[in-house]
C-alpha cells in the first residue's frame, strides 16, 4: 500500500546561489558523505529530501541529517532514514521507500514513494 507520494524540482544554479549566500547551509542540510559530491548531485539530494517530507505529510519537525541519499553497489540511489524521519515513517506505518533522482538542463529533481 503507498502511504505517501512526494516529487521536488530544484534549479541547480539558484541552489547554488543559496549555498554560496547562505553560510552553513550545506553543513545544516547535508550529511558529510552528501556535502562531498558535486553540486548537481547535492541539488538531487536536496530534492529528495524535500520529496521524503512531502511523502510523510511534510511535518516541521523532521530534521534534515536524518535522511541521507546513498547508492547501493549497483548505483541505485537509496534512502536512509534514522531519528525524527524514522519516527514520522514508523508512526505512518512506512516499511519501504522507492527513490528516482535525476539532473539534466539546470534542473534537478527527485520523486519519493513511502510503501506500507
Amino acid at each position: 500500500m503507498i502511504v505517501g507520494v512526494g516529487i521536488d524540482v530544484v534549479d541547480i544554479n539558484r541552489f547554488a546561489e543559496s549555498l554560496e549566500r547562505t553560510p552553513g547551509l550545506a553543513e545544516r542540510v547535508f550529511t558529510p558523505a552528501e556535502r562531498e559530491l558535486p553540486l548537481a548531485s547535492q541539488a538531487a539530494r536536496f530534492a529528495a529530501k524535500e520529496a521524503l517530507a512531502k511523502a510523510l505529510g511534510a511535518p516541521g519537525n523532521l530534521r534534515w541529517h536524518d535522511a541521507e541519499v546513498v547508492r547501493a553497489d549497483s548505483g541505485q540511489p537509496l534512502l536512509e532514514v534514522r531519528g525524527t524521519v524514522a519516527a514520522r515513517a514508523a508512526e505512518l506505518g512506512v516499511r519501504r521507500w522507492h527513490l528516482s533522482l535525476s539532473h539534466d538542463a539546470g534542473i534537478a529533481s527527485a520523486v519519493v514513494i513511502a510503501e506500507g
